[in-house]
């Protein structure tokens, strides 16, 4: 991986965005066979998850 690829993938995931390609590697290491979520969809559970709604999320005060 090229430092700027790096680079750029550290500055998302410092706001939040998460790695799409990351997620894909790992599922296709960790879990081979399950099915994977479509771009969309891992965004949209991903928002989900930090701002403490849905399936899986923290628990939220506020």
């Amino acid at each position: 991986m090229s430092w700027w690829r790096k680079a750029a993938q550290t500055a998302r995931l410092m706001v939040g965005v998460p790695d799409y390609d990351v997620y894909l590697a790992h599922r296709a290491a960790q879990h081979p066979g399950e099915p994977v979520l479509s771009h969309a969809d891992f965004h949209r559970d991903r928002i989900a998850r930090r701002y403490g709604v849905g399936k899986g999320a923290p628990p939220r005060c506020c």
